[in-house]
């Protein structure tokens, strides 16, 4: 699918129970598997492209892998050096995970990606890997893939985080688990927590303390995972979008994972006036419940910290910028260039194109609400600078190209979105 056209809405009043399982979650609970004593069952998983490269790998990597299309059961009894290379698609998430999972693990494996996913830096986690022991090679000194690993024995290690990524904490944990002592991890500001949370839950001694993580290396196997996906705040968040820039709508986002560090793109929604509330029904490994996002006239705000829990969600959080009184400011956010696009430029080129006054800097911009006008945009193939611009589409019509990067992340978008406005499709 090359380019679809979205036209103008009116008001709509919608439940959506569809939205797609969460990402994050899905990758990590088919490789903390590998980690497991029994036979881990997954439900509600993912079934996006990214995350059933994650799911392959595993395969490859020994997993036994029961799937009847509801519960996806995982056993293993080890990594096992794989036949294939490993391929990560568009997944930063997948690669920067698997790095930390495999660098301790006997045997020799090789990641690769997509030409998106090649040309991403992998040095943030490859690097302090290096440093305590771990074997890397790759293009431009192993900041690049494919990456080539050659698993060793990795030495503990206390390391101080320049930059607040969930990827890189990950996969220094998964790192620390099997190392040869008690390790410790700081970041700037805290980041999305899902490791932690799933990996104590299996069992895994993690402390935090503030900004600090501090890492037991397992003694045995860990208890496997029973584990409901909740649905991913990151995809619900265009609909919550898409409510609050549509005057007199209204959307209710059902089974929503409600882990503070994963809606602060909602609470900065709210700080711009929208009419948002939150209702808990469930927490195990993860408190997971409803958000009912209201329409109310916008206003700018400036979003300058805890840029990492709505790292994701900037591009869509943009569009509401653009529907809003006064001029917003995104301060903080140059990790935002080094994800499956360069996001702060495909926003600012977007924007203009849409009409919109925006003005770049090195790490955000500047948003001047107006009035959205049609335009066409290439996604440059990137999953979320797609489907923000789909979403402007319900404003004021819009023509979004490269689409095959939906598939990613959230497979029946389209589905969805047909219950709000009409789309037409050219291959």
């Amino acid at each position: 699918m090359s380019l679809v056209e979205v036209l103008p809405s009116d008001k709509f009043s919608l439940k959506i129970s569809e939205i797609a399982p969460d990402k994050s979650i899905s990758h990590r609970s088919v490789m903390f598997s590998m980690l497991a004593k029994g036979t881990s069952e997954i439900t509600n998983f993912l079934r996006a492209e990214d995350t059933l490269n994650s799911l392959e790998i595993v395969k490859n990597l020994g997993a036994k892998v029961e799937d009847d299309g509801e519960v996806i059961r995982i056993s293993s009894d080890g990594i096992k050096e794989p036949f294939e290379i490993l391929d990560c698609g568009n997944s930063g998430t997948g690669m920067r995970l698997f790095c930390g999972l495999l660098s301790s693990a006997e045997g020799h494996f090789v990641l690769t990606g997509d030409k998106y996913l090649r040309s991403r830096p992998m040095k943030r986690v490859t690097q302090p890997l290096r440093d305590i022991g771990a074997k890397f090679d790759g293009r431009d000194d192993s900041n690049l893939a494919p990456l080539s690993i050659r698993g060793s024995s990795l030495n503990a290690f206390d390391y101080e985080s320049k930059i607040a990524s969930a990827q890189v904490k990950s996969c220094m944990i998964l790192a620390a688990l099997r190392s040869n002592g008690v390790c410790k991890y700081k970041e700037p500001e805290l980041s999305r927590d899902h490791t932690e949370r799933m990996l104590k839950g299996m069992g895994a001694d993690i402390k935090v303390d503030g900004l600090q993580t501090t890492i037991t290396p397992m003694k045995e196997l860990l208890s496997p995972l029973t584990i409901r996906v909740p649905a991913d705040p990151s995809s619900a968040f265009f609909f919550g979008v898409a409510a609050a820039i549509t005057p007199d709508s209204d959307v209710v986002l059902e089974g929503v994972t409600l882990n503070e560090t994963r809606i602060e793109a909602f609470k900065a929604l709210e700080r711009m006036g929208a009419d948002i509330t939150y209702e808990l029904t469930s927490d195990k490994y993860e408190p997971i419940g409803n958000i009912r996002v209201k329409y109310a006239p916008l206003k700018a705000i400036t979003v300058d910290d805890n840029i990492s829990w709505l790292i994701d969600e900037l591009p869509a959080l943009s569009i509401a910028f653009a529907c809003a009184d006064g001029v917003s400011v995104v301060k903080n956010a140059e990790e935002l260039r080094v994800k499956e696009s360069d996001r702060i430029s495909t926003v600012v080129d977007g924007l203009e194109a849409c009409g919109i006054e925006i003005t770049e800097y090195k790490d955000g911009y500047t948003v001047k609400g107006g009035t959205l006008k049609k335009a066409t945009i290439d996604s440059d193939g990137d999953h979320r600078i797609a489907m923000s611009f789909i979403i402007a589409g319900i404003r004021c019509g819009m023509k979004v190209t490269d689409l095959d990067c939906i598939n990613t992340s959230f497979p029946n978008f389209f589905d969805l979105l047909s219950k709000i406005t009409k789309l037409e499709f050219v291959k």
